[in-house]
């Protein structure tokens, strides 16, 4: 078994290059060969694995053994490995999913077909037995990746490992980093998570997007400079749109993490001690970061089946909307029962309207059951019957349809040494990877409810004195928001403008007055984190999203939007005299 963990001897000073040209499972296709074209790389990464993809994959491994990683991937691939390969330019990408060796052997065709010569290695491991269990994967670090790396892979493929873990790999090779040297690596999966989701950090979602110089059109993928000592400067390609700002990668490093401890197989890192400084056009430093020991447990995934779902869309316009819903309701819990049923009724209509879609308000209806055929057609038929047998203006957006399967995702955890991590070099040797030796308990995180009460987060604080005057406003004026899923979880990071507005935000913006803003908050647990080097608050929101994003019948059912509902509140805000 290789044990990393004592650093290596070698040292290099050059600043590795690693961008990323893929953040999730559909990203923009052109994107491996704009970052291979555009400008000098070391590394370039690909990240296609969102929980929603394993189960994806999931299905596909179940009509096909020989499937299971990311299709695209390989016709991206066919398009680049010959430039990638005579710039020496080294790919890693977790685009293997629940097949790492079958990508990996793909990947081998396909350069015999090419005419080329690549050397490929893959790691495993992270796939646990879980018979009743669709999927099990635990989340692997970065010490595989590297391992392949120093062998001589030009590509190399894994499965669930850490996001973050795909660039953290190549900075390890580069360096030599070892187990212990904890704020190296947690500087660098900084800047691996930065770069993540692709173009989220050039200021693709960004909540000041009208500000960018192009208008946040066609933004670039990211590249990370990673030093030595896990420093990093983010930025891009010259000539690529989007930008990179302070508030752009701010945006970025607040999506769908917890509170300051970011917990990781190799590295817990505080994410309380990020400084960012901007350091030239599209250029931004990301320093100061330190680094604890990782947790003695892997985080799990696991996707199951969990039934089937459909759904159909009432249009219910002009007056009595309430009566109308009601009216539907009814119906069709005595045409099909009330097992699974869900409505929403959504208030989209205006008052004194002069056009039909301004005067409508909209009803979704999902039923979800283990039973297909009731979810199906019996369900939509039911809903089509009532077309001329129910309320005044009765229409339907959606057509009558069969119902589909929808999964289930749970985390889990398991002890770091139960999990036999490998690197397949290419040579075909099989490395085992050691856990790290020196590991710490993470303590849980504290959480409130908005309606019981609870213990806070941050010692109290005395009370802020209340501004002379005030003025209504949206409070997307002076903060941006970046909003993401977790399984069943919400994260919501919130940022200021200015020291000013956070001075005022962080005594403001409390759980408490979260659920005034946002109602279907208040009966949840929340978590409340500051950032102060950031000047944010972070919130983890607990069950917002039910049984996850492929089981949620929520309108915006991966949270991408809560930030932006955040923002569009009307609150009073300080006025400029008291120093916003």
């Amino acid at each position: 078994m290789v044990d990393l963990t004592n650093s290596r001897s070698r040292r290099v000073n050059a600043p590795l290059r690693v961008g990323n040209a893929s953040g999730f499972y559909g990203d923009r296709a052109t994107a491996w060969r704009e970052m291979l074209d555009g400008g000098e790389l070391d590394v370039l990464t690909g990240d296609y694995l969102a929980e929603l993809t394993m189960l994806i994959l999931g299905r596909d491994r179940l009509r096909d053994p020989a499937l299971g990683y990311a299709k695209t991937f390989l016709r991206q691939l066919e398009e680049c490995l010959g430039t990638a390969l005579q710039r020496g330019v080294r790919i890693v990408t977790n685009a293997g999913g629940l097949n790492p060796a079958g990508l990996a052997a793909a990947i081998g065709s396909l350069a015999d077909r090419l005419g080329l010569t690549a050397r490929i290695g893959y790691v495993e491991g992270d796939a646990l037995p879980r018979p009743d269990a669709l999927t099990a994967n635990a989340y692997l670090g970065a010490f595989g990746i590297a391992a392949c790396l120093d062998a001589g892979a030009d590509v190399v493929v894994t499965g669930r490992v850490t996001d973050a873990s795909l660039a953290v790999g190549p900075a390890i090779a580069r360096y030599g980093w070892g187990r212990g040297d904890l704020d190296a690596l947690a500087g660098a999966t900084v800047a691996g998570h930065l770069i993540e989701c692709g173009a989220q950090v050039t200021g693709g979602n960004f909540s000041f997007f009208t500000e960018l110089p192009d208008g946040g059109h066609r933004p670039g993928f990211p590249i990370a400079e990673i030093h030595p000592d896990g420093s990093s400067v983010v930025t891009k390609h010259p000539g690529t749109g989007g930008a990179v700002t302070v508030e752009t990668v701010t945006a970025q490093l607040l999506y769908e993490v917890g509170g300051p401890d970011y917990l990781g197989p190799d590295v817990v890192t505080r994410l309380d001690t990020v400084e960012l400084t901007a350091d030239g056009p599209d250029r931004v430093r990301v320093a100061g970061v330190r680094g604890t020991p990782p947790p003695p447990t892997l985080k799990v995934g696991v996707n199951n089946l969990g039934g089937f779902r459909n759904s159909m869309t009432f249009v219910l316009c002009g007056l009595d909307i309430p009566a109308k819903a009601a009216l539907v309701r009814g119906q069709l819990e005595a045409a099909v029962g009330t097992a699974g049923l869900e409505f929403v009724l959504a208030r989209t209509d205006h008052p004194d309207a002069c056009d039909t879609e301004a005067a409508s308000a909209l009803l979704h209806v999902h039923l979800r059951d283990g039973d297909k055929t009731r979810a199906g057609r019996a369900f939509s038929a039911a809903a089509v019957e009532l077309a001329l047998a129910s309320y005044p203006g009765c229409t339907l957006t959606t057509l009558p349809g069969d119902a589909t399967p929808y999964g289930v995702f749970t985390a889990d955890a398991v002890p770091q040494d139960a999990v036999e991590h490998v690197a397949v070099l290419p040579s075909g040797e099989r490395v085992p990877i050691a856990p790290p030796p020196v590991t710490c308990l993470q303590g849980p995180p504290v959480q409130q409810n908005a309606l019981t009460g609870g213990p806070s987060l941050h010692p109290q604080r005395a009370a802020q004195p209340q501004p002379q005057r005030t003025r209504r406003g949206v409070l997307g004026e002076v903060v941006g928001a970046r909003s993401g899923d977790k399984g069943g979880d919400a994260n919501l990071g919130v940022w200021a403008r200015t020291d000013a507005t956070w001075a005022w935000l962080r005594g403001w913006l409390t759980v408490e007055r979260l659920a005034e803003l946002l109602p279907e908050t208040a009966p949840l647990t929340v978590e409340r984190h500051e950032l102060p080097n950031l000047r944010a608050v972070n919130f983890v929101i607990r069950g917002l999203l039910g049984q996850g994003v492929a089981a949620s019948t929520r309108f915006d059912p991966q949270a991408k939007a809560l930030g932006e509902l955040l923002r569009s509140r009307v609150v009073d805000l300080p006025t400029e005299e008291t120093g916003l």
